[in-house]
């Protein structure tokens, strides 16, 4: 039997790897997102798929795209295998030029049992937790919401049909994956139906 798939795309610190931590504790999940694939990729080619948007990097666009297209296809071979993956992403198409990294994805993981799921979460929230948090102290004390936050926010949703929404500002993580689980079951009652 084939591995169901949950793709998680959200701004950072929207809350996607706690979605994904709720969902492996309510099974056998892989997780292969982005922090996963950032620590795989050599550090001269870092900050890898984690680019964030604005073109800021146009050096290393064909190389996200490459890294893109590996990350799908050991999502869907580990989908093959029957393992259910998760994945938390922050795709976007604002590099310099259009990548067109959904619409690979999509080509991909086509006839794969896929939900992909908004991850949404207000900007005050997400810059409470940015502050709150002393790793990331680059954001604390500062003026306003940085330029490079506000692009995420803007660019991570654009022209994404999704699933399923959640929104973390009001969802508790095991929430979330309780909906997604949800989700997952009536699209398998759905398919069900149909044979």
């Amino acid at each position: 039997m084939t591995g169901r798939i949950v793709i998680l795309n959200g701004a950072p610190r929207s809350g996607k790897s706690s979605i994904a931590r709720a969902l492996q504790t309510r099974g056998l999940w892989l997780n292969l997102g982005v922090d996963v694939w950032m620590a795989a990729t050599p550090e001269r080619l870092q900050p890898g798929i984690g680019l964030r948007p604005g073109g800021e990097r146009p050096e290393l666009e064909p190389v996200v795209q490459q890294l893109y297209a590996g990350l799908f296809e050991a999502i869907a071979a580990e989908a093959r295998a029957g393992l259910d993956v998760v994945s938390d992403l922050g795709l976007h198409d604002g590099y310099s030029r259009p990548l067109g990294i959904v619409a690979d994805m999509q080509r991909r993981l086509v006839g794969l049992p896929v939900l992909l799921v908004g991850v949404r979460c207000p900007i005050e929230v997400i810059m409470a937790r940015r502050n709150a948090d002393p790793q990331d102290g680059r954001y604390v004390g500062g003026e306003g919401v940085p330029a490079p936050v506000a692009r995420w926010q803007e660019a991570v949703h654009r022209e994404i049909a999704y699933d399923l929404e959640v929104d973390t500002a009001v969802m508790s993580p095991e929430a979330c994956a309780e909906a997604i689980e949800a989700k997952l079951s009536s699209i398998r009652r759905a398919q069900a139906l149909q044979i």
